[in-house]
């Protein structure tokens, strides 16, 4: 049984990466100080993949967008770390990558470069890469096709019309950051996801020792459902599609709590995703249930020019809120 915990600020694990991940960080460290957020390396696309091609770095983009969102800095230098070029051979390219780049360059570690580029922006919490070998994702769909490479698995997938198998690492199970088995370890809390399945939540938990980790845990452990489907990675995919797809590449029962959506949008915006190819993902509370998972659900989404996104505040109080009702029910019983 777990001893009675601080419940007012847990030690709180967010595992994930592209936008999904520092649109929640964002509303967690309103409430919490005692963050650590762990972030996929396998991206491979836009500015990230430009330095990782010129550089042999390890991709930036996701990490910086965490850093943005724990930071504490004055709003300009927010606006500098989130600017980029518009022409010239740095066209799309942000400054926070390139900042980042400097700093794996000075220091000869991109572990460190993410430390130092931390403290310089006085982060909530910490920021930490899942791993820092060089890694690279790859697809199977259900035809046998295979595909290499973060940035095209969308467009392969499109023009096959083929639901993914699975994804794995190459390397195969690379080995995790230290640090980041430490954080499991001592965490309260650990929260999987928002983000896209395959791309952004998958690479952590086939890191090497993540799954296994993220399973022997005592903490309260939730997974915070898209709000809507992915076009070119989980189109038609329900709640029960998500967690299966996450318990059968890690081959754990990683969490028991889910929290999704549940406000409902204007039928203009419906259409307009539809027209691309995405949905709300249908909730499944009662399958749910008989794979030893209890659902949550609440308003947790706002629009913001025609699209859906997760509102920062109500998903880390609603999240929050459940950590504090099912830590209670473990200490007490």
């Amino acid at each position: 049984m777990k001893e009675l915990k601080e419940f007012s600020q847990p030690r709180v694990v967010a595992i994930g990466g592209g936008t999904g991940l520092s649109t929640m960080l964002r509303g967690l460290k309103r409430f919490t100080s005692r963050i650590t957020a762990i972030v996929t390396v396998a991206d491979d696309g836009g500015g990230s993949g430009v330095l990782r091609q010129e550089l042999g770095m390890l991709p930036p983009g996701d990490i910086r967008n965490c850093i943005c969102a724990l930071a504490n800095v004055e709003p300009t230098m927010d606006e500098l770390m989130r600017y980029r070029f518009c022409e010239g051979r740095l066209s799309g390219q942000s400054l926070g990558n390139l900042m980042l780049a400097a700093l794996n360059d000075i220091y000869g570690s991109f572990e460190e470069a993410v430390r130092r580029m931390s403290e310089a922006f006085a982060i909530t919490g910490r920021v930490l890469p899942v791993t820092t070998e060089n890694v690279r994702l790859m697809a199977e769909f259900d035809d046998g096709t295979t595909v290499i490479g973060e940035s095209k698995i969308a467009g392969v997938k499109k023009d096959t019309d083929q639901r993914i198998r699975r994804v794995q690492l190459l390397p195969e199970r690379p080995a995790a950051v230290p640090a980041v088995l430490e954080a499991i370890e001592e965490a309260d809390f650990i929260i999987i996801g928002p983000g896209s399945l395959y791309t952004s939540i998958m690479p952590n938990l086939i890191t090497d020792g993540v799954a296994a980790a993220i399973a022997r845990s005592d903490a309260v452990k939730l997974y915070i459902m898209n709000v809507m489907t992915q076009d070119g990675e989980t189109e038609g995919y329900t709640e029960v599609d998500h967690v299966r797809a996450l318990f059968d590449h890690s081959g754990e029962k990683l969490f028991d709590l889910s929290l999704a959506n549940n406000m409902p949008f204007p039928e203009d915006v419906l259409q307009a995703y539809a027209a691309e190819g995405a949905e709300p993902v249908k909730p499944c509370p009662e399958q749910l249930r008989k794979m030893g998972v209890t659902p949550h659900y609440a308003p947790l989404a706002r629009i913001s020019g025609g699209l859906v996104r997760h509102n920062p505040d109500a998903l880390a109080r609603e999240a929050l809120w459940l950590y504090r009702a099912y830590a209670q029910t473990q200490v007490y019983g």
